[in-house]
Formats: C-alpha cells, structure tokens, sequence
C-alpha cells in the first residue's frame, strides 16, 4: 500500500513537474514568437543557427517538402527534420506527444480543418511574422494560432482527349444534365465543399442540387490525387472536386489534363503553426517567416502549389473564391459528413 501511494505521488509529482516545465517553456517561446524588434531578423538568424535544428511534420508530398527544406537549409543554415504522413497520422501523432507531454515537433504544416483541430487541443502558439501583412485577412483564422500558407481549390478539372473546354458548363448545375451521366467524378471525402456551397446557396436549394448531382451516379474515389490521375488517364473525363494544384502538375508534366474555376470556387486552406512548446523556438520562427516570405511562396508557387500571399502572382488564384471555414468543418463534421455519405457513399 505504501508502494502505491508513493507511485502515485511520485507520478503526480513528475505530471505536475512536466506541466510546470511545459508552462515555462510556452511562456519562454512567446516571448521569442512575439518579437517585434528592429534587431528581429539578425536576432532570429543568429540564434535559430544556434539551435541548429528544427524539425517539422507536414502532409506535404515530400516531392515539395524536400525542395522546401532545402531551400531553408541553404538560405540559414539550420538543418531540417522532415517527418511526413497524411494529415490524420499527424494529427495522431501530435497529440499522442503532447497528451505525453514529449514535445518534440517545432512546426507542424497540414490541412486547415485539422489544424484548427490541434489548435483547439493547444498544441500551438500565436506568433508575429512581418510577412502576414501579405496576405489575405479573411483567410486568417481570428485566434491567429495557424496561419495559411497554401491553398487548395476546387475545380472542374477535364481530360482534353475526352472532353473540349467549350463543352463544359458555366455552372455546377450544368453537370446535372442528363448527358453528362457517366462522365463525371468527385473525391470520397469531400463533404466540406458540399456544406461550403449549401452554405453559400442557401439549405433548399444547396441540397435540392445535391440530390440532383447523386442521381448522377457520378464515380467517387478517394484521394485527390488518385481522381486527377485517373483524369489525366481519361478513366473519369472529369472531376468536380479536384484540386487545381494537382491537376496543374499532371498538366506540366505532359499529362492530357486541364482545369477550369467554375464558380463559387471553394478554397481550403492549408496552414503553418509552431509548437507552443518547441524545443527549437528560434528556428521554428524562422522557418515560418521563410514559407511565408515571398521566396517561400514562390518555391511553392514554382512546384504547382497555391500561394497565399498576394506578393506572388499566378494564374492558379486569379479568380474569386470562398474560403472553408475550418472551425465550422469541425463544429458541423457529423451532419455533414452523414449527408455526404448518405449521397454518394451508401449506394
């Protein structure tokens, strides 16, 4: 009994001395995540080279993320450790870390609907870079504890062998006409563009077009990079949800595809985010302002990605487009998702 009770307390004794140490550490990096000096840049160079290190976990397709890093590693120096995994797995993995209080990532880059997930578990810590003047305010979350640094858009992506430009409707209601049964598909996972644009028409008529687009029997597969292959091998000649970074990299690589933005355009964002208690506050820092800088988003830009700042000009974000709202894609998953699946999934 008495061996327990001094586990107990000993355990109790480590919770309390790792939550202590986590506190300081948070409170510690704020103050570095926060500086607005003029000695800023020379201050956050020097000291994230002293760190030496920074290591990063990202759903970023390593193809993107190795040039990134790089292109980092060259420009300051500091080492980057790359660990890459769907955006679920990292999820899983940073909260199994912190719920064991192992804080080992600096900067975690993924999804915006499962960063908000980890901001909410507070894994993440606001921080100041003088490049977030350049992007755009609505696609800043209001807590500030991601920020987005790509996009994703969905588009009509077509096979050009299968399918001419011209062919195509303005709108997504013409995909309910009844010729083009058979010739279209939609990603298995993509119930946060359907609440985007119910959102944005209205429940009724959102949902009565829903329907409509399900009689449609469009193919459903999962993996937005899966659906723009099999465009570009003209197994679907053309997607709904693709998204036009993917398509444009089938596209450049000689592939038979090509995109149009059939408005309302949804976009989702994807974010960048430090680590409230990264053990390399410095270098997490400088990480984040180069991604964010326009030499960051330009590399992005250069490798087929969206960039979010509006320093960096391209053709693949030069229409209007409505943002998901990631806090609303967690709040609302269930009855979304279960309208979805209920559409195109339980056939």
């Amino acid at each position: 009994m008495k061996l327990t009770i001094r586990l107990v307390i000993a355990c109790a004794c480590a919770a309390a001395w790792h939550a202590a140490a986590g506190a300081q550490s948070a409170d510690r990096n704020d103050a570095i995540f926060l500086y607005r000096g003029a000695d800023r840049e020379q201050r956050l160079l020097e000291r994230a080279r002293g760190e030496g290190t920074v290591v990063v976990y990202t759903s970023l397709a390593p193809t993107e993320s190795a040039p990134l890093a790089r292109a980092f590693e060259e420009r300051t120096g500091v080492k980057v450790q790359l660990w890459r995994a769907i955006s679920e797995k990292l999820v899983q993995r940073a909260l199994t870390e912190a719920r064991a209080r192992r804080y080992a990532f600096d900067v975690i880059e993924t999804n915006g609907p499962e960063m908000e997930m980890m901001a909410r578990e507070k894994l993440f810590a606001e921080f100041h870079s003088p490049h977030l003047a350049d992007l755009p305010p609505s696609a800043v979350p209001p807590h500030r504890l991601w920020i987005p640094d790509r996009m994703n858009f969905f588009v009509v992506a077509y096979n050009t062998q299968k399918v001419r430009r011209e062919e195509l409707p303005r709108s997504y209601d013409g995909f309910t006409d009844p010729k083009w049964k058979g010739r279209i598909g939609i990603e298995a996972t993509d119930a946060e563009w359907m609440a985007t644009l119910v959102k944005l028409w209205g429940e009724q008529r959102g949902l009565a077009y829903f329907r409509k687009l399900a009689a449609m029997q469009p193919d459903v597969r999962k993996g937005h990079i899966l659906l723009a292959e099999l465009i570009g091998a003209g197994e679907i000649p053309v997607g709904l949800t693709v998204y036009n970074s993917n398509a444009e990299s089938l596209k450049r690589k000689g592939a038979p595809i090509d995109w149009v933005p059939v408005e309302p355009v949804v976009a989702r964002p994807q974010g960048i985010a430090l680590g409230r208690n990264a053990p390399h506050p410095h270098a997490a820092l400088a990480f984040a302002d180069f991604v964010l800088s326009p030499a960051g988003q330009e590399l992005l830009s250069s490798m087929g990605r969206v960039p979010v700042s509006t320093k960096v000009q391209t053709h693949m974000n030069k229409f209007n487009y409505t943002v998901v709202d990631p806090a609303i894609v967690l709040e609302e998953q269930e009855k979304w998702n279960r309208l979805w699946e209920g559409l195109f999934i339980q056939k």
